[in-house]
């Protein structure tokens, strides 16, 4: 991003984004869901493959518009695929700055972004920037996830060990891992005159679900962009990652295991004159 030397912790390696594509705005923008209206347009920051983006498209109708802005070039065009393949005609995406939106001023009626500012330097300028965009009475919403707060059962003890490392790459990164519990006080201080926090979580049980978490997870340990700078920062060993991987299917072997990844929520607006 241009404002800041934040790093993108996670990269684009396939293990990120199997779990992009499987993002849907039910499972991951329930929260703002009740606020679009047919002919509403929409900016969608750090889109990623577009999966969000095309729900979010569906939501406003053939009459609304959306638009999704990703720093990463590349994973616009699985972006465009997904819109292609879903037959959504009334979205579009760019390369774009979440701290400089190209667009004029009360662009939108709803800018959203879904598990981006946990990975900015400033996360409060790219909510100003937001909120620019979004015209008076409109709406800014933004989930993160929370890492601290993410719990499972039973407790192997090298999940602790994956913790612990991810929360330290990601710091040194620039971000913060533990966004969620931040986004209402960013809010605040971004300078929304109303600010409605809320929370809730991804919850991955049965074996068909722990296959599919543990087996990204431990993919992305040994193989993702995460990987690399977790060694090449000097925060973890090369022989250390495939211990945390082992320890992910460990995890998803056991016939009761459980994971909770917790997210908090805000819907930001100023009224309208």
């Amino acid at each position: 991003m241009a404002r800041d030397d934040a790093v993108y912790t996670h990269g684009h390696h396939d293990s990120v984004l199997r779990s992009h594509r499987w993002r849907t705005a039910e499972n991951s923008a329930g929260y703002l869901l009740p606020r679009l209206r047919p002919g509403m347009r929409v900016l969608d920051v750090g889109c990623g493959p577009g999966t969000i983006t095309a729900d979010l498209a569906t939501a406003v109708g053939p009459e609304g518009h959306v638009t999704g802005i990703d720093a990463a070039p590349g994973v616009l065009t699985q972006a465009r695929e997904t819109a292609a393949e879903r037959a959504v005609p009334n979205v579009e995406f760019a390369v774009g700055d979440v701290y400089a939106p190209a667009y004029p001023d009360a662009s939108f009626d709803v800018v959203h972004a879904h598990q981006v500012l946990q990975h900015l330097g400033d996360p409060v300028g790219a909510m100003r920037a937001m909120r620019r965009v979004c015209r008076p009475g409109g709406v800014v919403a933004a989930r993160d996830s929370d890492y601290a707060a993410m719990t499972w059962y039973p407790r192997v003890p090298g999940l602790d060990a994956w913790l612990d490392l991810y929360r330290r790459v990601a710091r040194a990164n620039g971000g913060e891992p533990d966004a969620g519990r931040h986004l209402y006080a960013w809010a605040r201080e971004a300078g929304f005159a109303e600010v409605s926090a809320t929370a809730s979580a991804w919850c991955f049980t049965g074996a068909e679900e722990r296959s599919w978490w543990s087996g990204l997870w431990a993919e992305r340990t040994v193989s993702s962009g995460y990987a690399r700078r977790a060694v090449d920062g000097g925060h973890a060993t090369s022989a250390a990652l495939p211990r945390i991987a082992d320890a992910w299917r460990e995890w998803g072997a056991c016939e009761d295991g459980w994971f909770a990844v917790l997210h908090g929520e805000v819907l930001c607006r100023d009224p309208a004159a």
